[in-house]
């Protein structure tokens, strides 16, 4: 009796490692997720105990004895190998052996045949059974050959890997089955994949979300997992409500790869297909345990929901947090170890190739090890990269992160430098970065819902008190400067913000550090566009600015630094430090010096000579500082013009430049209106430039923009179609003043006639 309740134990355990439903569920809940662990246990201590048990029976029955030894037996394979066919096959053999030789029959009368029969009828048994023994070892061994091959081909690694292999085998024997003459001819492993996600098995979802992991990371199997992803609604809605999954015990790591995999599908998901996806994805940011402290004026102790107990949902949200990190680690540990060979140096050579043979089987044979999981795989860095890929993916993903309320503060929120809510520093480093790189894409959108992006990322009150501490630290690497120096710059094109943002002198005077530096020597790419953006934003914080260009100006020989930028002929800066000179011309005036003015003198070689070859954008930024400094010192420039003997070239080049330019674009929209600037400034400081101007037509030319004005012209800075920094002249004026002046010298040359 006490084998036969052994028997049944072993044979319900074994059913549920056979996954049939029932059985899986009824043991999940029982076990949750350390079922693999106590079922391995379980079932030791059972084959141990069957195993010892006949040795301390006393008499038994011979009969018995052999019957126990036979389901031992059966039991192993069983256990090992979780195949009833093997057992099945043996049970045969054993049967048709002890009745091979049948008893009680005397081979006489009506019986005369039957014993022969009988041998005949157990003989086709021995024989059937003994082919099944055959059959299923030949299966196993090619079979494990396969699986193994399959598990590195297909890129799966550790205990992981193996068992979605011998699901796939399952699921696969079961579609042939099932299908007959019409089962398909090829089952992918994306299919596989994608049908284990929509089970109700948790452990077949597991590994059906992993083996998507897994394909994403391969260029084939990614683009054919793709295709079949676009074409089923039902498992991206599935894979997007995975999300939510905060409260399951027995896989915590579905959630963890549903964000893997969703991390990379955002580069090419419309979430305007699956309602609420936006809000699962902001759940992703939910990682902070830590009750929220308020304000003694403004929390009252009854303002609590009385039937809500806080203190347990706090502990429920630190466990979930802490409990998902640890399984996943355990989950994901080492499974397999490689043999080592160690290094003997008497070894021959003999010795030496078998070894080297045994070792590459033995590495073919082995399964890879599962990579472990990085700060990188953390739920907030997911998320962000979920929100990362999706703005650049659709227009639409961007009107869908603007309805969840709550995202980008939360984004907003891991700017900062010292957060409590990891405890490791790397972590608080990943999560930082990632956030950084979510705010520089998002406060690059165009149009108008990047206008409300960017008002919703400056309005947070602790952002640029965040930013300045990034830029200030000294552990904080070059890349994460850069993404601070970019955030500024994408928000200061707003005029508000850019206001706000020279209130807080400590970001002016980190980012002119960062620009000023730009002539030390670098070790990567990402130094080297450090000072750049530095110095692209402190150009967007000058604009139209005068406070801003009087801290800028606070900086020892500033003016000297931007000319020594503008003369060594370095193009990643030139254009930013002559654009910089320009405001500080425009808005900073009377707070030039003699020396600041001497210093301007010294780059109007070089800027002139520059006007001569350049183009577009480059041509207009070009022209402005010329213009200003014509504006400012127009002796030096006359001088300048004279000297170097290009007057009338560089006339020329205005007036080609004006009929080159009668359908302005959003990449230059002020090159006509900085060209009109120069020839005006040029000719109220002497009115004979006016004669070179009528040389070249200019006269036309003037008429053609009275003719074809632009509002585009009216804007400094365009992002996308919306343009930023509205100018508070009309071009048509500039362009009636500078007809007057040439007008006027005209009618000059006639009285002199006279």
């Amino acid at each position: 009796m006490a084998y036969g309740v052994l028997v049944v134990a072993v044979i319900l355990a074994t059913v549920s490692r056979l996954r049939f439903p029932i059985i899986i569920n009824l043991v999940h809940s029982a076990l949750g997720s350390r079922q693999v662990f106590w079922r391995r246990i379980f079932l030791n201590s059972c084959m141990l105990a069957a195993i010892v048990m006949p040795l301390f029976m006393v008499d038994p029955d011979p009969d018995l004895r052999v019957a126990m030894v036979a389901v031992d037996i059966c039991a192993v394979p069983i256990l090992s190998l979780g195949n009833l066919q093997i057992p099945a096959a043996l049970v045969r053999v054993i049967l048709a052996i002890l009745r091979l030789k049948p008893k009680g029959y005397d081979g006489h009368g009506e019986t005369t045949n039957l014993v022969p029969s009988l041998q005949i009828f157990y003989g086709m048994v021995l024989a059937q059974g003994l082919l099944y023994v055959v059959a299923a070892m030949v299966e196993f061994l090619f079979s494990s050959i396969t699986r193994r091959s399959l598990v590195r081909h297909g890129g799966f690694t550790g205990q992981w890997g193996v068992e979605s292999v011998d699901l796939y085998y399952e699921y696969a024997f079961s579609k042939y089955m099932k299908g007959g003459l019409f089962a398909p001819e090829r089952i992918s492993l994306s299919d596989f994949a994608i049908d284990s996600l929509n089970s109700d098995l948790s452990k077949n979802q597991l590994y059906g979300v992993w083996m998507m992991h897994i394909f994403l990371q391969r260029h084939p199997t990614r683009e054919q997992l793709l295709e079949k992803l676009n074409t089923s609604a039902q498992t991206m809605a599935r894979l997007i409500s995975m999300l939510d999954w905060t409260s399951r015990d027995e896989h915590p790591t579905i959630r963890l790869y549903a964000a893997k995999v969703l991390a990379e599908l955002a580069k090419s998901l419309r979430v305007v297909i699956v309602p609420g996806a936006m809000q699962l994805v902001s759940t992703l940011l939910d990682t902070d345990g830590k009750p929220e402290r308020g304000h003694p004026l403004l929390d009252a102790d009854d303002d609590q929901d009385p039937f809500v107990d806080t203190t347990v949902k706090q502990e429920k949200r630190q466990d979930a947090t802490g409990h998902h990190q640890g399984k996943t680690q355990e989950t994901l540990g080492d499974t397999d170890r490689l043999l080592e060979t160690p290094n003997r140096s008497t070894r021959t050579n003999a010795q030496t190739s078998i070894l080297r043979c045994w070792w590459k089987i033995s590495a073919y044979w082995s399964i890879p090890k599962e990579q472990p999981l990085t700060d990188n795989d953390l739920l907030p860095a997911l998320g962000m990269s979920i929100v990362y890929n999706l703005v650049g993916c659709d227009q639409n993903n961007l009107l869908e992160i603007d309805r969840v309320t709550d995202l980008i503060p939360k984004i907003t929120g891991f700017t900062s430098f010292r957060s409590a809510i990891m405890n490791s520093e790397s972590q608080q480093k990943v999560l930082l970065k990632s956030s950084l790189k979510v705010l520089q894409r998002l406060t690059r959108i165009e149009g108008e819902i990047g206008i409300t992006l960017r008002y919703k990322i400056s309005k947070h009150p602790f952002l640029f008190r965040n930013l300045a501490k990034i830029l200030g630290d000294s552990s904080s690497n070059q890349e994460l400067r850069k993404l601070v120096a970019g955030i500024l710059r994408n928000l200061a094109i707003d005029r508000d913000t850019r206001q706000e943002i020279g209130q807080m002198q400590m970001l002016i005077t980190m980012l002119m550090k960062a620009f000023l530096d730009s002539s030390r020597s670098f070790s990567s790419n990402v130094d080297c566009l450090l000072p750049k953006v530095a110095g692209q934003a402190l150009v967007m914080l000058s604009s139209e600015n005068p406070h801003n260009c009087f801290v800028m100006l606070k900086e020892p020989d500033f003016i000297n630094k931007l000319k020594n930028m503008i003369l060594i002929h370095d193009d990643k800066y030139i254009y930013v430090a002559v654009s910089l000179l320009r405001n500080m011309c425009l808005h900073a005036q009377p707070e030039l010096t003699e020396s600041d003015l001497k210093e301007l003198s010294h780059t109007l070689g070089e800027v002139l000579e520059r006007i001569m070859d350049a183009e577009g954008a480059e041509l207009e930024i070009l022209i402005g500082l010329s213009s200003q400094i014509c504006k400012l010192i127009p002796e030096e420039f006359s001088q300048e013009l004279e000297h170097g003997q290009i007057k009338r070239r560089f006339i020329k080049r205005l007036v080609d430049t004006l009929n080159a330019n009668m359908n302005p674009s959003s990449h230059c929209p002020g090159i006509r209106r900085v060209v009109l600037e120069q020839s005006i400034y040029m000719m109220e400081y002497n009115s004979h430039y006016a004669n070179c101007f009528n040389e070249y037509q200019m006269m036309d030319a003037l008429s053609i923009v009275e003719l074809m004005p632009s509002r585009a012209e009216n804007y400094m800075v365009f992002l996308g179609d919306t343009g930023f920094m509205e100018c508070n002249t009309p071009l048509s004026a500039l362009a009636d003043r500078a007809k007057e002046l040439m007008g006027r010298q005209w009618l000059q040359g006639i009285n002199s006639a006279n």
